[in-house]
């Protein structure tokens, strides 16, 4: 009878460089700062008022719209874009996995096919390469965190990359990126489908939409999970539709649940003066917020476009330590090294767990 152990022989030999994404536990009643989440959750009665309509009519025994049509026509009517160009998916990570499976043919002459975003950035562009058999190719931000053109245009032309991920704001630094820089990468990457990831563009003060509209190799990544949503996964990519038909081919049939499209619907319709005030308050808090951090003897701030702040301190580590034990918990970069061991992540948070935050990192440091 075959072990498991033999079974080990089968497995991917990328999966021996990957760990399973956890995040960090967090002691009972500390304020919970990592995750880059809304801290502004629906009021109890607008909560109760959503779920009523999203699940008016809906029928549990049955399968949800495989082609999750309502909800990409609300994408759609949002973007300025047409149906066949809107991909939904279980957060921006499935749409993200799609699309590496579907443009995951070799290069002529090359054994796998390749991906490329700068780095540090969203973590899952990585692991969802290796697990479609795509080796990723990282580029190093520059010294202010921004792209470094140079070495994108090099490592394009040595990869030779299916994908091209561009995440802005990025996520940890925050900031986004200087235009020139991103449309220069876009002009030189065009014989690639470049990704223009937005999960926090709608804490930013410009969004991508007129590089998608006027070039034919551009599509961008969007998200409710920022925005007050994050529970009920639901992310989507604005395509090329060629590129769209052929990645909804990979697409599982029924990837998104009924009662996800129904809430996302109302999110980007009739609840969506709700979100835009809650982003805006997010907006005004982080202004204060990186302010009153900057005070802090020791403390770096880099200017955000994000719902979080991208926070140099001494020592991260021990910073992270000292201030979950006073029942803060931020998100540290220390374990990669370099300059990341001083780097902390911060979400802004309600005004009373900002307060929290400064007296924590106050004493912390």
């Amino acid at each position: 009878m075959p072990t498991a152990h033999d079974l080990a022989a089968l497995l991917r030999p990328e999966l021996a460089s990957l760990k399973a994404y956890l995040p960090h536990a967090a002691p009972e009643g500390a304020v919970r700062l990592d995750a880059n989440e809304s801290p502004y959750g629906l009021a109890p009665e607008v909560l109760r008022e959503l779920l009523a309509r999203a699940a008016e009519g809906l029928s549990l025994n049955r399968y949800p719209d495989p082609g999750c049509v309502a909800l990409r026509e609300a994408i759609a009517a949002r973007a300025g874009c047409s149906l066949d160009e809107v991909v939904v998916g279980n957060g921006t990570d499935e749409v993200i996995a799609l699309i590496l499976c579907a443009l995951s043919r070799p290069r002529e002459g090359a054994a796998r096919a390749t991906t490329l975003y700068p780095w540090p950035s969203f973590v899952m562009y990585r692991l969802s390469a290796l697990a479609q058999g795509v080796d990723p190719v990282a580029v190093d931000l520059d010294a202010s965190w921004d792209l470094d053109v140079d070495a994108m245009r090099e490592a394009h032309a040595r990869a030779r990359p299916n994908v091209v991920f561009l995440p802005s704001p990025n996520n940890p630094t925050g900031n986004r990126y200087r235009d020139d820089r991103v449309r220069e990468v876009v002009r030189r990457c065009d014989d690639a489908l470049v990704l223009l990831d937005e999960a926090y563009g709608a804490f930013a003060d410009g969004r991508y939409d007129d590089l998608r509209r006027g070039e034919g190799h551009v599509g961008q990544l969007q998200t409710l999970s920022k925005i007050g949503f994050a529970a009920i996964r639901c992310g989507w990519a604005i395509l090329p539709a060629a590129i769209a038909a052929e990645v909804n081919k990979v697409r599982q049939p029924y990837n998104v649940d009924a009662l996800t499209q129904r809430v996302a619907v109302e999110a980007l319709t009739r609840f969506d003066p709700w979100v835009t005030r809650s982003v805006e308050r997010v907006r005004e808090a982080r202004v204060e917020l990186s302010a009153r951090l900057a005070t802090i003897d020791g403390v770096e701030v880099t200017p955000s476009e994000a719902n979080f702040l991208w926070v140099r301190v001494p020592d991260a580590a021990a910073t992270h330590a000292a201030m979950l034990r006073r029942g803060v918990l931020v998100r540290s970069f220390h374990a990669q090294g370099g300059r990341m061991t001083r780097q902390l992540r911060i979400t802004v948070g309600t005004d009373d767990e900002n307060e929290r935050l400064v007296a924590a990192l106050r004493a912390s440091i």
